[in-house]
């Protein structure tokens, strides 16, 4: 664009930004005439799609600001009025936004709470940050037509987001997302978005109270609850919830890692706030070797996922999502559970074979729990990404509050065997299988860079990876009998099977990779592992070759 042009573009938003913070750092980017600066703001605009909105803080349409969150909101007001919701004093559809700790996220809310109120709706805050799966379990608890949640998960400081749900408690898949975006396109000025002072509800703590009591339909009556936890809130909102929900069951209250316990938008002792990052669960193993506890809990910023750590030997390590989905699994399973279990297609397989042996329902989903969640008949479902929904009834998306009791609650029933966490994972190894799974994910600056190595990928498919021939490969483009369109390369080989997709929400390549080898005997373990942990690496190494990354 013609820096002319450019700079015009940035005064009329300037004009029109309600943020003293971000009208003051655009003015200081206009007079200091950044034409590449002002071109990373300006060349575009925040595209809202099935993941919400979710960007870098800062002034401009590329950016998550005031501004942004306005039109989103008021294109979801007006998608909203256009299905039909009903207006009027008393019948006026009910918008529930809850929101986060991080920067902005409360003045998120509060904006998106005027425009409704402006736009004839009802809107009603929750009262502080809390947990995403409360303004989840909100949404159908209170009969709302919609729900805003303002966060972005475990980003980095620097991001916020804005995830949109509807009436039945999910997030929005197609065609509702491109519905919204339509209507958020339409609005030429935020001058004609109208934006009440006063007129919408805060929400008292009866809504928490309901999310807490539903807590107890997770766990089994009489059921032992003696396992002893550390648990880090990762900087978030999850600590006080989580807390409450372990007093009420009645397991020993958790060993807190206090540099992490309260919520820090700025997460001080962390790279990146995502208990799968290295180093983000140190202080946490550090204090699992002061206090011996039975099992270490994680939640994300938002404390919708839930990561645990085991002892092996004579230290600690993370389970992986694919391992935590397999145990919740077999525990609900052993428990009696019926319906349907489902996954995302980038998580193992071993959760079909424990359904098959249960004689349930199994389903696979693309990736998000906005697919999951809409599953007929819906249990459980998991994915790797360490997320859970073990109370969809209650909760229809995923929950590291209630997957954090289900988890305690089955250690605490293994404990009692004198068994651990690990041999319940040697037991399914043994019956269906070992199924190791590990993941190549390639960070990026330029997103270029993705659609290089997806477009090389369909360009020259590889043949086989690690000396295993890929029998069938599939671009999910197209879809499947079971599947609608997405941007992912699925290829099955003899014994293993790699996804490669886009992340949703973060600049990144992944790569999902899992190896089966059937396994006779507890004996034949180790061998077993040794055999994926080659095979695993070796499948790297050829995608990586393969994709040009």
């Amino acid at each position: 664009m013609e820096h002319d042009a450019l700079t015009a573009q940035a005064q009329a938003w300037l004009a029109e930004d309600p943020d003293p913070d971000t009208r003051d750092e655009l003015a200081r980017l206009i007079a200091s005439g950044d034409h590449a600066e002002l071109t990373a703001r300006f060349a575009g605009t925040l595209q809202f799609g099935t993941a919400g909105l979710r960007g870098e803080l800062g002034a401009g349409p590329l950016r998550m600001n005031r501004s942004v969150v306005i039109r989103a909101a008021a294109g979801l007001a007006a998608y909203l009025t256009k299905q039909g919701t009903p207006h009027g004093t008393d019948t006026a559809g009910l918008v529930v936004i809850g929101y986060d700790a991080r920067h902005k996220s409360q003045t998120f809310a509060e904006d998106t709470a005027a425009v409704m109120t402006g736009a004839g709706l009802r809107a009603a805050v929750l009262p502080r940050p809390l947990p995403t799966p409360v303004l989840a379990f909100a949404i159908r608890h209170l009969g709302a037509v919609a729900g805003v949640e303002v966060t972005a998960s475990h980003n980095p400081p620097r991001d916020n987001g804005y995830k949109v749900y509807l009436g039945d408690g999910s997030q929005i898949v197609p065609p509702a997302d491109a519905g919204i975006a339509a209507e958020i396109e339409a609005i030429a000025s935020l001058t004609t978005v109208p934006r009440p002072s006063t007129g919408w509800e805060t929400l008292d703590d009866s809504v928490l109270d309901a999310y807490l009591a539903r807590t107890d339909a997770v766990l089994a009556p009489g059921s032992p609850r003696t396992a002893r936890t550390v648990y880090t809130a990762m900087h978030g909102v999850g600590k006080d919830v989580l807390l409450a929900a372990f007093a009420r069951a009645g397991f020993p209250a958790p060993d807190l890692v206090t540099e992490q316990a309260e919520p820090d938008p700025d997460f001080p002792t962390v790279a990146f706030p995502n208990p799968e990052e290295p180093g983000a669960m140190d202080l946490a193993f550090a204090k699992a070797r002061e206090t011996d506890p039975d099992l270490v809990i994680a939640n994300d910023p938002d404390a919708d996922r839930c990561a645990a750590a085991v002892k092996d030997g004579a230290d600690w390590r993370m389970l992986r999502g694919d391992e935590v989905g397999a145990l919740l699994a077999a525990h609900l399973v052993r428990r009696g559970a019926t319906g349907t279990f489902a996954e995302s297609i980038v998580s193992s397989s071993l959760l079909g074979r424990i359904a098959e042996k249960a004689g349930l329902r199994y389903e696979e989903t693309l990736t998000g729990f906005k697919w999951i969640a809409r599953v007929d008949g819906l249990r459980y479902g998991y994915e790797e990404a360490l997320g859970y929904c073990v109370d969809p009834d209650g909760v229809r998306d995923k929950d590291g509050i209630t997957a954090a009791l289900l988890l305690t609650e089955l250690a605490s029933e293994l404990k009692a065997e004198n068994r651990t966490l690990l041999d319940l994972l040697d037991d399914l190894a043994v019956e269906h299988g070992l199924h190791a799974t590990d993941q190549l994910s390639v960070r990026v600056q330029n997103l270029g860079l993705i659609a290089a190595a997806m477009r090389r990928l369909r360009e020259q498919p590889p043949t086989e990876l690690a000396g295993l021939r890929i029998t069938k490969a599939e671009d999910l483009t197209e879809g499947t009998d079971k599947l609608p369109p997405t941007d992912g390369l699925r290829y099955t080989l003899d014994g293993a099977r790699v996804v490669v997709r886009p992340s949703g929400t973060e600049p990144k390549l992944k790569c999902y990779l899992e190896v089966v080898i059937p396994v006779a005997a507890k004996a034949d373990l180790p061998e077993a592992r040794t055999r994926a942990t080659a095979l695993l690496t070796t499948i790297k190494q050829d995608l990586s070759k393969a994709a040009g990354i």
